[in-house]
């Protein structure tokens, strides 16, 4: 189905495959294809022979342009950064035409992917771009990757340096890629009220997450009771709730608002919000029916 890009670069000595576009055009590769889904192709020194044509029904994972790919890179054409800001600017424009853009002192993204998505909200919004917090890697990894809980917090909380001059007594509203259980973002706005901060708003650049991903394992868990939306749902209205989250995705309904208030609650968010699907659709720019959105709807 495609659910993942596999790209394929030329130079004169031969071919080179990779995930990220950029890979081989930095070792002076030029783009020569990008793999439809369920295409095989031979590859030798000296050509690219295509052993089974590429089939029609794509889906390719959404979550590549919200969280999981590197900024530099481009599947189907789309370039990651790009569509980044697109999302943000996107996010603002819907809640200014609602009348929800909180009054704010700075915006700014959890670091680092979801930082390009702040961009595009200050942008779209009027309010100052800052960044509040500095995320210190050279010495970490990513925090997603250790097996348990207790390391990926840890690695979380010690990559966070405070800038306080803007943080102390300050409005800040911060843009997440997205929101999958929730710990970290604690974490993160404990640390911020910590340092001073006056009132902090959410946003995700994203739906919420409702179900694990199947497929490729990038919001992976034990149990999809670990999902904070999920967890949420259930608290709220019991298993009935799991009837309902096409309803609890939407802010525009009461079951959403009341996610919403309920994890805001649970956090201390000022405000929260997700970034609709429609939304994120159309910051991608792919049809629809090409994309997978399973860990946000359910449907394959």
């Amino acid at each position: 189905m495609g659910r993942l890009p596999v790209l394929i670069g030329k130079r004169e000595d031969g071919f080179a495959i990779s995930f990220e576009s950029f890979v081989h055009e930095k070792l002076g590769f030029e783009p020569y294809k990008e793999l439809g889904p369920g295409e095989i192709v031979e590859i030798t020194p000296k050509e690219v022979k295509v052993l089974a044509e590429a089939g029609k029904e794509m889906k390719i994972c959404s979550f590549l342009w919200a969280y999981y790919g590197y900024p530099t890179s481009c599947y189907e054409g789309i370039n990651v950064e790009v569509m980044r800001y697109r999302n943000g600017m996107i996010m603002a424009r819907d809640e200014a035409a609602e009348g929800r853009l909180p009054d704010i002192d700075y915006v700014g993204g959890v670091p680092d992917s979801g930082t390009p998505h702040a961009i595009g909200y200050a942008n779209e919004s009027g309010k100052t771009f800052a960044r509040a917090f500095i995320k210190y890697t050279p010495t970490w990894s990513r925090s997603f990757i250790p097996g348990n809980q207790i390391s990926r917090d840890e690695i979380a909380k010690m990559k966070m340096l405070p800038v306080k001059e803007l943080i102390k007594d300050k409005k800040l509203l911060f843009v997440d890629d997205s929101i999958v259980r929730g710990t970290q973002l604690k974490e993160t706005v404990d640390f911020l009220y910590e340092n001073g901060a006056k009132e902090v708003h959410m946003r995700s650049a994203c739906p919420p997450i409702m179900y694990n991903c199947k497929y490729l394992d990038f919001s992976r868990g034990r149990s999809e009771m670990e999902l904070i939306a999920r967890r949420v749902i259930v608290e709220l209205e019991g298993e009935e709730g799991l009837n309902h989250m096409e309803e609890y995705a939407d802010s525009k309904t009461e079951r959403g608002q009341n996610l919403r208030n309920a994890i805001c609650e649970k956090f201390h968010f000022a405000s929260l919000e997700f970034q609709s699907l429609d939304g994120l659709i159309e910051a991608i720019g792919m049809e629809p029916c090409k994309l997978c959105t399973y860990c946000w709807n359910g449907k394959e």
